[in-house]
């Protein structure tokens, strides 16, 4: 993949796509439903925001029955990957009542091995 730094940075300008990269990050594979859950905020939008963030390359995603899943992408340039944890990890308090609203879900969807 040929992700430039700037279109990296554009990717995550947004405070939205920003939250659902690091939250991704964190998380390794969310769905749409636990993102809505987490961020608080329809699904449309979370939806519009993962589609931009799957077409700049940052995200993949893979359907499992219902659901489907997100992942940070596999060709995702290794320097991105460890902005991605570095930011996460330097501002957990940025991210810490939507972390919160994601472990408090109930009905989370089941994973499979």
């Amino acid at each position: 993949m040929s992700l430039t730094p700037d279109q990296f940075c554009k990717s995550l300008a947004d405070e939205t796509r920003a939250r659902i990269a690091l939250l991704v990050a964190g998380e390794q594979e969310l769905c749409v439903c636990e993102l809505t859950c987490a961020l608080d905020e329809i699904q449309p939008k979370i939806s519009r925001h993962l589609a931009q963030l799957r077409s700049s390359g940052v995200l993949a995603d893979r359907r499992q029955g219902q659901w489907i899943y997100y992942r940070l992408h596999p060709d995702l340039p290794e320097w991105a990957v460890e902005i991605l944890k570095l930011m996460r990890k330097s501002h957990k308090e940025w991210l810490a009542d939507n972390v919160s609203r994601l472990c408090a879900m109930d009905d989370r969807p089941q994973r499979c091995c």
